[in-house]
């Protein structure tokens, strides 16, 4: 639903404001037809049929007539006024605190004196400034309102919705230590495989360094967890309880300590390891040689065979 207006504020015309988009609209109007067609027929003769048993027929579908009419019409407003009821949704955690505080202002202007009112405000705006705590945790819930609005605008800009143009459904937003988490149920039309190839785009948008998607539920596959990491605490200096047990009257010593870096083998402290002496292999002697006539040979050729050391073929 858009509104131009054709007013001119210091000589310039302004342009046309958007509030709900005409894919939408038309979207929400074929819908609303459609719910009340449906409604008043099914309520319609429901209702007829039930009264056709204690009164005569024709009087019934007066009746189902009656009570289907205005049926369909509750439906038909239902329907017409989802967009709006969404807009409503997005920005309901900052209309209640909008109230609230206005309540709260109206109710302390109203039946305390002025300095009272003044230290009131004073300390309600100052202890969140002041306590460090307590101003951290203010901070990370104002991101959470910002990143539900960052991802709302992701999806509208250059996430593509479904034919009839509506978005995600983003739930709600908690801080984590990282940065925040939120919960959103897709429409028909998106997956968790749709956003995955979007995640440095959504990152840029919500100012945040990156962006995970899961799956939060087993059973469907429509509700997703956004993680926004804006800081690493992984990276944090981390005070060490060793450091209370050092005493602090132990000498110092002169040398630095070194660290060793590698294995030192000459350091190392190992037996000698004396390896058994081999034999020869004891065996039957073999026979003499003879020679054609029978003799024995020369015993020159006998001693030269026995000088020679067998163990160097080892």
């Amino acid at each position: 639903m858009s509104k131009s207006s054709p007013r001119r504020f210091g000589g310039r015309s302004t342009g046309t404001v958007t509030v709900i988009e005409a894919k939408v609209h038309r979207s929400s109007a074929r819908n609303a037809r459609m719910a009340f067609i449906l409604t008043a027929v099914i309520v319609g003769l429901l209702s007829a049929v039930v009264a056709a048993s204690s009164i005569h027929p024709i009087l019934a579908v007066f009746v189902g007539a009656l009570i289907g009419v205005p049926t369909g019409g509750l439906a038909w407003v239902l329907v017409r006024i989802w967009p709006v009821i969404r807009l409503l949704w997005w920005w309901s955690t900052e209309t209640i605190l909008a109230v609230v505080l206005l309540t709260a202002w109206v109710q302390l202007a109203n039946h305390t004196p002025t300095v009272v009112t003044l230290i009131v405000v004073a300390l309600v705006v100052g202890v969140p400034v002041a306590i460090r705590p307590v101003r951290r945790q203010a901070i990370a819930w104002t991101w959470c309102l910002v990143v539900r609005h960052r991802l709302r605008v992701c999806f509208a800009q250059f996430i593509i919705a479904n034919q009839s143009g509506s978005l995600p459904l983003i739930l709600w937003a908690r801080p984590t230590p990282v940065g925040e988490r939120v919960w959103v149920y897709l429409r028909p039309g998106l997956s968790e495989k749709d956003l995955e190839g979007r995640l440095d785009k959504i990152a840029v948008t919500c100012h945040a360094s990156t962006v995970l998607i899961e799956r939060a539920s087993e059973n469907n596959a429509a509700y997703l967890r956004f993680d926004i990491k804006r800081r690493e605490v992984l990276t944090a200096h981390v005070g060490s309880p060793l450091v209370d047990v050092i005493d602090p009257a132990a000498p110092v010593s002169a040398s630095p300590l070194t660290v060793p870096t590698a294995l030192d083998l000459p350091d190392v402290h190992m037996p000698p390891v004396t390896l058994p002496t081999q034999g020869k292999p004891a065996g039957k002697k073999p026979a003499p040689a003879t020679t054609a006539n029978g003799s024995k040979p020369a015993a020159s050729s006998a001693s030269s065979v026995e000088d020679d050391d067998t163990s160097d073929w080892i």
